[in-house]
Order: structure tokens, then C-alpha cells, then sequence
């Protein structure tokens, strides 16, 4: 090669790592100067909304980065879940949610996104284990005096279902299916109105997160814990016996919290969420304050909770498939 050659080789090398330069920095995560935002597609005070809080304000100490909360709500957490889905897969933009991402498409027709390819799952971040209460107006004390009086005559009993396409409506359908009492179900706009038409006698049966019933079914006279749906009595309530315990084997349920980003982020970056997110809910203190709120706190794989959450949605269509649940 010649020297006028050689030099113009070299010139173009230098230049083509000069305009390469900046990109490589710019894979650099996270960058002092940019915020991180955390989508919240509920309103303020949920759980969904502190584990979210919990998220930004892990990421701003472990990272040094601004981190904001940013509640965008709207059409049942659609908005949103498509403000992330339509972000930038830079790492600067994750969902904080719930079941209810996962299942979305199955309950919702504007939902026309897929949970499995148009979002990338992060982590599960922790677990609200499901109870079913009965309204303190029924003389019935234990589960198998529910079913036998159910039995003997189903029109005297209702379950309220706090919003369709919930865990707790998916719990009742199973719960139906399992018992074989055709109970009836009567959809609510959220678990207070529910749980207040159970308290007043009006409804007979409710299944919900143990945050929302438990504190309720401190009052015997208001309202009757039948059983926890767990494996084992739950930490959160060790004096309500477990469903299978109550009458029903294998009669498990959750709902469940999770993190989420924009299809397409950098594996480094997922990674590094996914062990923050660990290293968080292995932290006592974090654990025991969210235990007192009775939330269990998770700590998994990116691979354990995909397929957790594989699962969930396999579960969730073929029961509202088997009453011939159409989306809305």
C-alpha cells in the first residue's frame, strides 16, 4: 500500500471511531443527566403505585440518577401500559403493574397489544395471596357449611366480583367449577362497594387480595374469613386456614405485582433491574414493611417470572373461556 494510501485508510479508521464513539457511551446505563421514569398506569395509593415508588426510589440511591414516579391512568391501566409499550427501549422507561397487564388483551377489546411480545418482564415484585370472606349476616361458620347450604339452595347465595377479569373473578369462576354450585356472580366497579354490599348482607361472598379483606375480616361480626388460597397458611393470617384445609385442595390463587419495560431493552439492563429488584425485596426491612401492608415480597429470575407469568395468562384464558367470557 502506498503512503498517500495508508494515511487515507487511516484518516477514514479515525473517523469511522469518531462517529462510533458516542453511541458506545450512550450504551452506558444509566446517564447521570437523564431521568428514569416509572409508569404507574393506576392511581396514587395502591399497591401497584408504592411498589412503584419503591422501584424509582431504589433505582435514584443505587444509581445516583433522578428517578420519578409518573401515575398515568386511564381505560383500566391501558394508557399507561402504551405509554410504555410505545417508548424507546432505553432503559429509562418501565412499567410498575400488576395481574392485570398480563391479562389485559383477554378482558379488554381496546387492549390490542401482546403482553409476551410487545413488553419485556423484568420481575415479579411481590405477591397479594387471595382470601374468601362471607358476609357476617350468614349463619354459616366454615367453608363446608357454605357449599352444603349452597348446595341445598344456590339462589340464596351471590359472589361480588370486584372487577372482571381480576384474579379474584378468575378465583370465583375456578371456586365454581370446583364446588359445582352455580352461585352467582355480580360484577362491582372496584372491592370497596363490593365489600361494603357484603358487610351490609346483600352479597354473601367475595374473593379479593388480603390487603383489601383482611383488615375487614378483623370484625367477625361484619365479615367471615372462610380460607386463605395458598399452599400453607400465609404469614399474613395464620389463624385463617388455608382453602385446601377448608375443603378445597390445590385451590391456589395470587395476585401479583411486576415490573415491565419497552420490547427490545438491552440485556444488561434488564439484568441489572432484575437483580435490584431481588437485592430490594430480600431486604428485611423492605420485607417486614410490606408484610405489614399484607403484600409477600418476591425475589426471582427474569426466566422464573416469564414463565410465572406465561402460566397466569394460560390459566386466565382458559377459565373465562370456560363461561364464555367475551372482552368488553
Amino acid at each position: 500500500m502506498r503512503r498517500r494510501d495508508l494515511i487515507k485508510a487511516a484518516a477514514g479508521a479515525a473517523a469511522l471511531a469518531a462517529l462510533k464513539s458516542p453511541a458506545v457511551a450512550q450504551t452506558a446505563w444509566p446517564q447521570k443527566e437523564r431521568t428514569i421514569k416509572v409508569i404507574v398506569p393506576w392511581p396514587p395509593g395502591a399497591a401497584n403505585d408504592a411498589l412503584g415508588r419503591l422501584l424509582a426510589e431504589r433505582l435514584q440511591d443505587k444509581y445516583g440518577v433522578t428517578s420519578i414516579v409518573e401515575n398515568r391512568v386511564g381505560g383500566a391501566g391501558l394508557v399507561g401500559t402504551k405509554a410504555v409499550i410505545q417508548s424507546e427501549p432505553d432503559g429509562y422507561t418501565f412499567l410498575a403493574s400488576a395481574f392485570n397487564t398480563a391479562v389485559m388483551p383477554l378482558v379488554l377489546k381496546s387492549a390490542d397489544f401482546n403482553p409476551e411480545t410487545d413488553l419485556e418482564v423484568l420481575a415479579r415484585t411481590a405477591v397479594a395471596p387471595l382470601v374468601c370472606v362471607m358476609s357476617a349476616s350468614r349463619p354459616e361458620k366454615t367453608l363446608a357449611e357454605m357449599l352444603a347450604s349452597a348446595k341445598a339452595d344456590p339462589k340464596k347465595w351471590n359472589f361480588a366480583i370486584s372487577s372482571l377479569g381480576s384474579a379474584g373473578h378468575l378465583a370465583t369462576i375456578e371456586f365454581i367449577r370446583r364446588t359445582g354450585v352455580p352461585i352467582d356472580m355480580v360484577p362491582y366497579r372496584g372491592t370497596q362497594p363490593a365489600l361494603t354490599d357484603l358487610m351490609g348482607g346483600s352479597i354473601q361472598l367475595l374473593i379479593d387480595p388480603s390487603f383489601a379483606l383482611l383488615p375487614a375480616a378483623q370484625d367477625p361480626t361484619k365479615v367471615r374469613a372462610l380460607g386463605i388460597a395458598t399452599k400453607q397458611r400465609s404469614v399474613l393470617a395464620p389463624d385463617v386456614p388455608t382453602m385446601a384445609e377448608a375443603g378445597l385442595p390445590g385451590f391456589e390463587f395470587n395476585s401479583w405485582y411486576g415490573v415491565w419495560a419497552p420490547k427490545g431493552i438491552p440485556t444488561d439492563v434488564a439484568t441489572k433491574v432484575n437483580r435490584l429488584v431481588q437485592d430490594t425485596m430480600r431486604d428485611p426491612a423492605i420485607a417486614d414493611k410490606l408484610r405489614k401492608t399484607l403484600i409477600e415480597p418476591v425475589a426471582e429470575s427474569i426466566d422464573d417470572s416469564k414463565a410465572f407469568i406465561r402460566s397466569e395468562i394460560v390459566r386466565a384464558g382458559e377459565l373465562l373461556k370456560s363461561v364464555d367470557f367475551k372482552p368488553s
